[in-house]
């Protein structure tokens, strides 16, 4: 059976305290949505991706939040986080290395979208993963004699 999509626009906003914390806070919320709304995304890369982005709010920031906001629009899955910085990150057609550090560059080489904006109160950084192809559902590999680890059975 084929793995249910998002199929409207869905959106999450998580607030967090702009302390180091935020970025664990971040990565389960990340994980948490995925899970919830069953979106077809490497999760993995999903909260490296998110870690990266607080990271460098929080390090490059002012005041006392980050904005986590966690939307599925038409077949993606895509997060932005919005700062109060005033110097706008380096842009999708940037070099990366710059100031913001090599995370950006995880982000560009990960994400199959990302950039930067300006917000009335600072900036947002944003990236976005395509939705994975339909993959069997467990119990259609429990029956094809699937194995773990050392060629044992599930």
């Amino acid at each position: 059976m084929a793995q249910t999509r998002p199929t409207e626009l869905q959106q999450r906003r998580f607030r967090l305290t702009r302390k180091p914390a935020a970025v664990a806070e971040a990565r389960g919320q990340v994980r948490w949505v995925i899970r919830a709304w069953k979106v077809p995304v490497d999760p993995d890369i999903a909260v490296l991706l998110t870690s990266d982005l607080v990271t460098s709010a929080i390090m490059h920031g002012n005041g006392e939040t980050v904005m986590l906001v966690v939307r599925c629009p038409q077949g993606h899955l895509r997060i932005d986080v919005y700062d109060t910085s005033r110097s706008l990150s380096m842009g999708a057609g940037g070099s990366s290395g710059t100031e913001n550090g090599p995370g950006l560059a995880l982000v560009a080489a990960l994400s199959t979208e990302w950039g930067s904006f300006r917000t009335p109160a600072g900036e947002a950084v944003y990236f976005t993963l395509p939705f994975l192809p339909d993959l069997p559902e467990v119990s259609d590999r429990g029956a094809a004699g699937d194995t773990r680890g050392h060629g044992e059975p599930i």
